[in-house]
């Protein structure tokens, strides 16, 4: 089931990590942002962890009912941005290497050329408040798909 689909309030979620690739080219016109690009818009200019109160701004285990929410319930970021951290986590464009960021450029990163990973971020409504972090980078298989990943696009 993914009422991201039919529900433009709801969440696109259930999508492997070249599903949410071939929607954002194909469907949207975009593409699946960097790590990079992903914690710079999540961040907006905040340099904690957070861009806010975390309960105004983000959709996790202790207050989303154990369900995934809908859309725009909760503060956007400085720039405008909704749910960037909570409700799902994010299929990224990057696969994971987790020594990468101390070793790969330090200006605009493109992350690896490839892995076994791909990367995730964001945090869900079914993690602890820890793992809500504009920092926080979590990986999984490319063949995942869960009720609590789901995708946002990048435009240039």
């Amino acid at each position: 089931l993914n009422p991201g689909w039919s529900d433009l309030e709801q969440p696109m979620v259930n999508v492997t990590w070249q599903e949410a690739k071939s929607y954002c080219d194909s469907w949207a016109k975009g593409r699946l942002p960097t790590e990079a690009e992903w914690e710079y818009a999540a961040r907006a200019g905040a340099t904690g962890g957070w861009y806010g109160e975390l309960n105004g701004i983000a959709w996790h285990r202790d207050n989303s009912g154990g369900v995934i929410r809908r859309v725009k319930h909760k503060q956007p970021n400085a720039w405008g941005l909704y749910d960037m951290l909570g409700n799902v986590y994010e299929w990224i464009a990057d696969w994971y290497d987790e020594k990468y960021y101390g070793t790969g450029p330090a200006a605009d990163p493109q992350g690896p050329a490839g892995g076994q990973y791909r990367v995730l971020r964001g945090g869900s409504w079914y993690d602890v408040p820890r793992y809500l972090r504009a920092s926080y980078r979590y990986w999984v298989e490319p063949v995942h798909r869960y009720s609590g990943i789901g995708v946002r696009c990048a435009w240039e």
